[in-house]
């Protein structure tokens, strides 16, 4: 109520402008309003808009999807051009247009950056990733998912240089094998949570070594890995305690005997014990099975 009330009255009666821009109205107003929002009060005035380019210059996240369905190249680029502090950009709606020509530049002037999303970014080079790695010393988080364009010399490079990462999306990056995995692995011990699915090129070497290097590792998402069995799964279960989550659905040569044990444990699956399977199938087929408990 109190910012309609101020917005209310017209910047040459005071107010809200005569507020100190640094210390009140960045920090505390209009990190609270929408980026799309903040984009059109810079056409209230000149004061505004210089208030608005102040704010965009201290902005700590951005994220495109705040802006609407698609952002434009040019407003991506004049947006970000003074930004020296981000510490999150996300780049969902970028697909179309990001290439490495406007993502460089925002990546070599940011160096607090500890969480980058880019999944679907597929114009993207491997030159991209390693621009990460060189100027991302701290990150933490990183979503590669859908980049095809990622190859293991780009991944080892975010390795030898991104050693506190936590959390890595890598779904989809099928030029990506047990190698390239296992470097990243030997080099970031940190790992919580990384997704290797839909990559029929990743198998047992790659999972057994992430078992190994990474006793941190709360989620594990394998779907699609064809290559994976149950001796690596079983390795998973004896070397990683802190395990929460793992996907293995259209691992095909993953069975329950290596399963049950992280089932015991209290691991979520994504797959159904198999007298479960059965008799949900079962119900599926006759349209209703009253005398089965599905609570066995």
């Amino acid at each position: 109520a109190r910012w309609h009330l101020t917005m209310s009255l017209t910047p040459s009666r005071g107010c809200l402008l005569d507020l100190p821009w640094e210390d009140i109205l960045v920090p505390h107003i209009l990190c609270h309003l929408p980026l799309q929002q903040l984009l059109s009060l810079q056409r209230v005035s000149k004061s505004f808009q210089s208030l608005i380019q102040l704010y965009l210059a201290n902005m700590r996240c951005f994220d495109s999807s705040q802006i609407g369905p698609a952002i434009p190249r040019a407003a991506f680029v004049n947006l970000l051009k003074d930004n020296e502090v981000l510490q999150q950009l996300a780049l969902q709606n970028c697909s179309d247009w990001l290439t490495d020509r406007e993502l460089l530049p925002v990546i070599g002037q940011n160096h607090h950056l500890h969480q980058i999303q880019l999944k679907g970014c597929a114009q993207l080079s491997r030159h991209a990733l390693v621009a990460i790695s060189l100027s991302c010393p701290n990150l933490r988080r990183l979503s590669l998912a859908h980049c095809e364009w990622v190859d293991s010399l780009s991944l080892r490079s975010l390795a030898d240089h991104c050693k506190a990462l936590e959390a890595v999306d890598l779904t989809a990056c099928r030029q990506l094998k047990d190698e390239a995995i296992c470097y990243l692995v030997q080099k970031c011990s940190r790992l919580k949570s990384l997704s290797l699915a839909v990559n029929a090129n990743v198998g047992d070497v790659a999972v057994e070594e992430i078992a190994k290097c990474c006793p941190e590792l709360e989620h594990l998402d394998l779907t699609g890995c064809l290559r994976v069995k149950n001796d690596s799964i079983r390795v998973l279960a004896e070397y990683c305690p802190k395990l929460r989550s793992l996907k293995v659905k259209h691992c095909h040569n993953v069975a329950e005997s290596s399963l049950s044990i992280l089932r015991s444990r209290g691991v979520e699956l994504d797959v159904e014990p198999p007298l479960q399977r059965a008799l949900v199938l079962l119900q599926d087929v006759v349209g209703f099975a009253p005398f089965i408990n599905l609570q066995i």
